[in-house]
């Protein structure tokens, strides 16, 4: 008899050319697995813009760094997210960016605002968790 073993897809960030264009969904991919999720609402998003702004006023008042919304973060080809909020040191920032101005490593601060849904806040709570903590954020808030 005969055995056959079926390796898991490992998915990676030159994978998700397939689905440039189609900016319906979110593409993320953690530890090779893809995540597929819908495209924020609307107060997912205002809630993200009420954090961002806050975190701009702080930064304008103290000259210490730059927050934005939803910048893709490319720590490696099988690791590729989009937290909602971050927030980066001047310092930290001239590290992070490569040529094409994406994050390649952590900022200081993440912010992930959940998504309705069990599988949307497992991977928030849980698989981002993971990523972020070991790929060297210093904080990670989670808001409901």
């Amino acid at each position: 008899m005969q055995s056959t073993t079926t390796n898991p897809i490992r998915w990676t960030t030159a994978d998700l050319a397939i689905f440039e264009g189609d900016r319906s969904k979110r593409y993320e991919i953690i530890d090779g697995e893809l995540f597929v999720t819908r495209a924020p609402d609307w107060k997912h998003q205002a809630v993200c813009s009420n954090i961002v702004a806050l975190l701009k006023f702080w930064s304008d008042q103290s000259g210490l760094g730059q927050a934005a919304i939803n910048p893709g973060i490319i720590f490696s080809e099988s690791d590729n997210v989009i937290p909602d909020v971050v927030w980066a040191s001047h310092e930290r920032l001239e590290r992070l960016l490569d040529e094409a101005g994406h994050l390649t490593a952590a900022p200081e601060l993440v912010i992930e605002v959940l998504s309705p849904g069990k599988t949307n806040e497992r991977r928030d709570r849980e698989a981002k968790l993971k990523l972020y903590s070991v790929r060297g954020v210093l904080e990670y808030w989670i808001v409901s």
